[in-house]
């Protein structure tokens, strides 16, 4: 596992910039003049509840690094559970680590995940590169559509694997844009489709945190079978407001969050 913090978000970004390539325009859009830096406000991770990938895997990778887990979160709907984990230095990047609760779901979705998991080395999972190193098993195209149809969640999973499905801007350390509504107006301004599921800004300052998202970008899958261009991955744009104690709030808000998930969704 990596024993620096730097070096492991750096690859994550590489990474998720190789699918993602309106990350780094939308960079430069949010930019200030002098040039400052965009900070991150955390990242969001996806897996299955196996016991060979599941959440506390992921997590492992962070503990080690000194994170803490600071929350849980239920979404019973979409059959998902997440926790967030957060380093005692403020200027790390919060982690949100969700898992598809693969037992509470058809037969058929069961079968079909614990066969892709079981190509896996078990391995895998505790090397460096891990948490950036995509797909570790063989899928075809028909396959990804039969889990799209009952979880859009676990089909993507199924197609990219292993790798941040999304990063985030931190509002509060913009010089230039001071809500998520200007953010949301600049971006559809330069041509980028906003997340509007559950409205375009998502939570209140009563919640202590606003969100946004943009629509997932497009990208190549080299399928077992044929290379189909679907939904990647995401940015997303996070407002945090103080708490009486005049901290900024930490955590996250399951009903934001749940639909922030469907920023991946390619029927929308």
């Amino acid at each position: 596992m990596h024993t620096d913090r730097d070096t492991l978000f750096r690859h994550l970004w590489d990474n998720y910039c190789e699918v993602t390539p309106s990350a780094q325009d939308i960079h430069r859009l949010l930019d200030d003049t002098q040039g400052g830096d965009i900070v991150n406000d955390h990242i969001a991770l996806r897996t299955f509840n196996l016991e060979k990938v599941n959440l506390d895997k992921l997590a492992a990778h962070f503990l080690a690094l000194g994170y803490h887990e600071g929350g849980d979160y239920h979404f019973d709907a979409k059959k998902l559970y997440a926790k967030h984990y957060q380093h005692p230095d403020p200027t790390a990047p919060k982690v949100f680590i969700s898992e598809l609760l693969v037992d509470q779901c058809s037969g058929s979705l069961q079968s079909i995940v614990e066969s892709l998991v079981s190509q896996m080395d078990p391995t895998a999972v505790t090397r460096d590169d891990f948490l950036y190193s995509g797909r570790h098993w063989d899928v075809d195209h028909a396959t990804y559509q039969t889990l799209l149809e009952e979880s859009e969640y676990a089909a993507w999973v199924a197609a990219w694997g292993y790798r941040a499905n999304h990063f985030t801007v931190s509002i509060n350390h913009l010089s230039r844009f001071k809500t998520v509504a200007e953010i949301n107006q600049a971006l559809k301004d330069n041509g980028y489709r906003v997340n509007s599921s559950g409205g375009e800004v998502k939570g209140s300052p009563e919640e202590l945190l606003e969100q946004s998202s943009t629509m997932a970008d497009r990208a190549d899958v080299r399928f077992k079978d044929q290379t189909v261009a679907i939904p990647s991955c995401f940015y997303e744009f996070a407002r945090r407001y103080a708490k009486p104690d005049g901290e900024l709030y930490s955590g996250f808000v399951a009903a934001s969050a749940d639909k922030i998930f469907e920023s991946t969704d390619s029927r929308t």
